[in-house]
């Protein structure tokens, strides 16, 4: 088993290491013994599930079990009992780290830490655990799925260094939690801010609440992260007209911001002496793969940019050649230790080593620019074919957002189906069409009352597919 970084925090003692929802300080020193106290029972390399919250005592656990040596399975707290316990059944988890009123697990604790209890579980271990895997992340689509991507020490360490360096966060700085913990852009700020022995100001609060924002005051926040959905909400908020002078830069990931919404950021943000740090990544490559300086931003919205410190990207071709020609387009494939060891599916994946070498093929579509910075224009999947026609559902997503259409895009080949959820739809109709040039009759509209998102704000095109609208025209 290999050390990580989580054994030398140490070193900051004294430091601030947490800020509590109360304003309360959570010194280092106090975060590794409350981390230690907790995991000294547990079992090396077992499975523990953890529930999370925006708290200090979620950050607790997650140390104390990589301390620890054990395997944690980070889980959002809102997961529901049917998803919770398909996980169970395939993971078979020796303890379970969970806030006091949930209902999921009855046996009695094994040791208490704030508003939560650790119980142990009493499912016979009959699974074995490689001595590099480190941490289980869901996959991005729902949390009651099975399939789980295992991260390495190695993968953690080197996607944490790399970010540190680049964002060039010091001890000064002060993050304010805006992404769940157990979405992986959310825990790489966790993890980014203890590496460099700053400060975290932990909050459940919503960029819609007003608590957050007097938090983000009265402690200073040098930072903050967001997928473009938190950015679509900040522009609602006009962020522009907003005095926060601590803020040194914010960082957006977790899918691709309109170009022209980056620029407006890029903009606003350079009006008010911040920074405005595109990113992209994948659970799959531990959390960054690119980013994009600050001082190429301006001319270069809606580039992910260049690869991180110690990672490459290139393009594949449909014939499985490199592409080496300015403006092609061809899959994206990254090469870093970040790469993690790959996906498990029950308790038993879990002895796999690495099936992945340290290359990801990220099913994203994309091309460079004549100075090597790299655009997403979609997923692999995310194109259909209408009459004849390649259809790029997340450009025609794209396109309908800008109009003012609060919407999605699905379906299969001759039919694509635009989810909405108000508005004229003989007009989506004929704008998409416009757009794109193909007749109106490969378009559908489906009314739906709200478009489903994740709880990091990605929408879930499954659930949407899957039949949750309620009216169709």
């Amino acid at each position: 088993m290999s050390e990580i970084f989580f054994h030398s925090l140490n070193q900051f003692s004294e430091r601030t290491a947490l800020i509590t929802e109360s304003g309360g300080a959570v010194t280092y020193a106090e975060l590794i013994g409350d981390a230690d106290g907790l995991s000294s029972g547990v079992e090396p390399r077992c499975v523990v599930f953890q529930m999370c919250r925006g708290d200090a005592e979620s950050v607790a656990a997650y140390v104390g079990f990589l301390r620890r040596g054990a395997v944690p399975l980070l889980i959002n707290d809102s997961i529901n009992g049917e998803a919770y316990h398909c996980l169970k059944e395939a993971y078979r988890p020796s303890y379970v780290f969970m806030p006091n009123d949930s209902p999921l697990e009855c046996a009695p604790s094994v040791y208490k830490l704030g508003g939560y209890r650790l119980v142990e579980t009493g499912c016979a271990r009959d699974y074995d655990v490689n001595p590099e895997l480190a941490l289980l992340l869901t996959t991005s689509g729902s949390t009651g799925s099975p399939k789980l991507v295992r991260q390495s020490y190695k993968n953690i360490s080197s996607n944490t260094r790399s970010i540190v360096e680049y964002l060039n966060i010091s001890d000064g700085d002060r993050a304010i939690t805006t992404l769940p913990m157990s979405y992986t852009y959310g825990l790489s700020i966790i993890n980014t801010h203890l590496r460099a022995g700053a400060s975290l100001i932990m909050t459940d609060r919503t960029l819609m609440e007003r608590e957050f924002w007097n938090s983000l005051k009265a402690h200073s926040a040098t930072t903050f992260g967001g997928v473009p959905y938190t950015y679509e909400m900040l522009k609602k908020l006009r962020f522009g007209r907003m005095d926060i002078p601590s803020l040194r830069y914010l960082t957006q990931a977790g899918g691709k911001l309109a170009p022209e919404m980056c620029a407006e950021f890029i903009g606003t943000c350079g009006g008010k002496g911040m920074k405005f740090i595109v990113m992209y990544g994948q659970t799959e490559a531990t959390a960054r793969m690119s980013y994009l300086p600050w001082e190429s931003a301006p001319s270069k919205p809606g580039s992910i940019g260049v690869a991180i410190p110690g990672g490459e990207l290139s393009l594949k071709g449909g014939d499985g050649r490199v592409i080496d020609e300015p403006g092609t387009v061809g899959e994206l494939i990254y090469r870093g230790d970040n790469v993690t060891l790959g996906y498990a599916e029950n308790r038993f994946d879990l002895a796999r080593g690495d099936e992945r070498g340290g290359v990801l093929e990220t099913g994203d579509m994309a091309y460079f620019d004549e100075d090597g910075f790299y655009y997403i224009v979609g997923r692999r999947r995310r194109f259909l074919k209408i009459f004849g026609n390649r259809v790029n559902l997340d450009e025609v997503e794209r396109l309908l957002k800008k109009s003012g259409v609060d919407c999605a895009c699905g379906g299969v080949d001759d039919a694509l189906t635009i989810y909405a959820v108000s508005g004229d739809i003989g007009a989506f109709k004929r704008y998409a069409a416009l757009r794109t040039g193909i007749s109106p009759a490969g378009f559908s509209v489906v009314r739906v009352e709200r478009i489903p998102r994740s709880p990091s704000g990605k929408v879930l095109y499954s659930e949407l597919e899957g039949g949750q609208a309620d009216v169709s025209v």
